[in-house]
């Protein structure tokens, strides 16, 4: 077992998880034998249960699912959870729709690879900035959700310029990927990294990861972490991030 793989080190980084899915918790956070966020946009990554230690799903799940009712959400089920928990909520209905690596990297052993040299970083720091790094990333994922509902769910989430900082690629003046660093837990969390299609496959993703990367570095953290989509794990393990977790994503059927 190392540095990355030792339980304490993966439960900080699933409590950096928490706590950034957490803030989307614009209408509904609960704490008690699990923990759920409501951000009430309809996406399912925006509203969900975290983690769940209670022992039988059944005895919470009316509760759960009625607080979600309304808005697609998602049942993240990773270590953090009791061991039963997607076995009964199988059992119960639910899917499993997919899953999602949690990955990890000493942030002294980062590898960059090469990238437009015309790529500019900056950080967002106005509203105009934010509705633009909005706007790349809901297009780079996908998101059908309202922009501007997503842009004020963003502008209310918790955390502080120094602990959650937004980063936007630009070319020739033009955005064209985001990142965000949350560094909680003793950790640097790496969030919202996305690259409009049209400009994939120039290490973009990768120079605006390294970039929060280092600024964990230089706050002092040791360890990076993520959670990576399939199409940026080849990405991340290229600049040496391991899987050191695993979340199960499970939906109502």
């Amino acid at each position: 077992m190392d540095e990355l793989t030792h339980p304490r080190t993966v439960s900080r980084q699933l409590a950096n998880a928490r706590k950034y899915w957490l803030g989307y918790g614009a209408q509904t956070q609960r704490r008690s034998s699990y923990l759920l966020y409501r951000s009430g946009v309809a996406d399912a990554q925006l509203n969900g249960v975290m983690s769940f230690d209670g022992g039988r799903v059944a005895d919470r799940l009316q509760e759960i699912e009625q607080t979600l009712t309304g808005v697609p959400w998602l049942w993240w089920v990773g270590p953090d959870s009791d061991d039963r928990t997607a076995t009964d909520l199988i059992r119960h209905g639910y899917r499993e729709v997919g899953s999602m690596p949690v990955m990890a990297i000493l942030l002294d052993s980062v590898r960059s690879a090469p990238t437009s040299a015309r790529l500019e970083i900056r950080h967002v720091t106005d509203a105009a900035a934010l509705d633009e790094w909005v706007r790349c990333y809901t297009t780079a994922f996908g998101i059908q959700a309202a922009g501007d509902e997503i842009a004020r769910l963003e502008s209310v989430r918790t955390g502080t310029p120094d602990t959650f900082i937004r980063y936007s690629g630009y070319l020739d003046g033009q955005i064209v990927g985001t990142a965000a660093l949350f560094a909680t837990d003793d950790v640097a969390g790496i969030y919202v990294v996305s690259t409009l299609e049209e400009f994939r496959g120039r290490g973009i993703g990768t120079a605006l990861t390294a970039a929060a990367l280092r600024a964990g570095h230089h706050m002092g953290l040791t360890t990076g972490t993520l959670q990576a989509s399939s199409m940026g794990v080849p990405v991340y393990e290229r600049m040496g991030f391991r899987e050191v977790a695993r979340y199960r994503l499970l939906m109502k059927s």
